[in-house]
């Protein structure tokens, strides 16, 4: 299926394009502009490809799943590429809602190229019955430390430069700032001695709690109990204004998260912690690496279930995927992760275990009728 809409601007066009079924399909061609757009991006703003997909992760996420259909977009000015957009459309829940990304190359920006793909994306959102879209521009922290004046977000903590080309563009076409993510680095490896030193003090908190790990595959006498963890974790951490419901997850859907984790080319450790005396399980954290960049580690979800809270557990899982991290994947020099700004108890784990604010990220909503 292809969607196409030519613009007022003579010789624009915006046409959905096919995913391709593996990396080296021979029908890549148009994805892999759509890739090279998306790391000229990211060299531009950051100076690296530390925030960028490889392209096997990003052929495998674009197909989509049974819980999220997404689909890519390609802009060409007489033919040649000059922009893309992107829309997500869950399936299970948050039916009602959207995501969009628009991006257009350096230099054709400030020509309304991006406004016309954005009307492209948004009113095929519509005709799915999509009544909220959201949206995320991530920028380096410099402007932030430099003291410029912000757009404060509508959750009440942080906010992202008033003068930013992305701010102008989003408030132009609708959007609200509901919420901003910090976005932080921590120098890799971490050094053995700290991280004993850091579980020592988490230990003192934690006494009837054991932690457990596993590489890629969660074991199948905890995937279960470990989907209900990941049912949580779109529920109990901060969303703002952002009105999402919470996802069920269940052992399929953890078994389909693996799976293309695995064809992405993308290794996960995970740590859990449980409770001795129930088996219940109270905290998890996530760390993904990719073989195609081996320098950079993420920091995924980490939760610490209600009821369980208080005992240093989010601490004590972290630096012992951390520790187990050192092992793993010697090569890497960095891990990155992502946290609300409001959420300042996981933020104080994280300055504790050394990361430094590099980059954040505005998270918008559009909101019709």
């Amino acid at each position: 299926m292809t969607s196409s809409n030519t613009s007022a601007a003579a010789g624009l066009s915006v046409e959905r394009i096919p995913v391709p079924a593996s990396p080296d399909a021979a029908d890549a061609a148009d994805f892999q502009a759509f890739q090279q757009l998306r790391e000229a991006h990211a060299l531009e703003l950051w100076g690296n490809l530390d925030r960028c997909a490889t392209f096997a992760e990003a052929v495998h996420f674009w197909q989509g799943n049974e819980y999220e259909e997404r689909q890519v977009f390609l802009a060409r000015l007489d033919g040649t590429v000059i922009g893309s957009g992107t829309l997500t459309l869950p399936l299970s829940e948050n039916t009602t809602t959207a995501g969009v990304d628009v991006l257009v190359h350096a230099g054709f920006r400030r020509r309304g190229f991006g406004s016309r793909i954005l009307a492209v994306v948004e009113e095929l959102a519509v005709e799915r019955g999509r009544v909220s879209f959201d949206a995320y521009c991530g920028e380096p922290i410099a402007p932030l430390e430099a003291g410029v004046e912000l757009l404060q977000a509508k959750s009440g903590s942080g906010g992202v430069p008033l003068a930013a080309a992305s701010t102008s563009f989003a408030l132009h076409h609708g959007y609200s700032l509901e919420q901003v993510e910090t976005n932080s680095t921590l120098a890799f490896p971490v050094p053995e001695a700290f991280l004993r030193g850091l579980r020592a003090d988490a230990l003192e908190s934690s006494e009837g709690y054991s932690v457990l790990g596993w590489r890629n595959d969660c074991p199948d006498d905890l995937v279960v109990a470990f989907a209900r963890l990941k049912s949580l974790m779109s529920t109990e951490v901060p969303i703002a204004g952002l009105g999402w419901e919470g996802e069920e997850w269940d052992v399929a859907r953890v078994r389909k998260e693996e799976a293309t984790y695995a064809s992405s080319g993308i290794d996960t450790a995970v740590c859990v912690a449980r409770r001795d005396d129930t088996g219940e399980l109270a905290a998890y954290t996530v760390l993904t690496h990719r073989t195609e960049a081996p320098a950079v580690i993420y920091q995924e979800d980490t939760l610490v279930a209600p009821g369980h809270r208080g005992h240093r557990l989010g601490m004590l899982v972290k630096v012992d995927n951390l520790r187990r991290a050192n092992e793993l994947w010697p090569d890497a020099t960095s891990v990155m992760t992502w946290n609300a700004v409001e959420n300042q108890h996981m933020l104080a784990i994280n300055i504790a275990l050394g990361f430094k604010p590099t980059g954040f990220e505005g998270e918008w909503q559009k909101r019709l009728g």
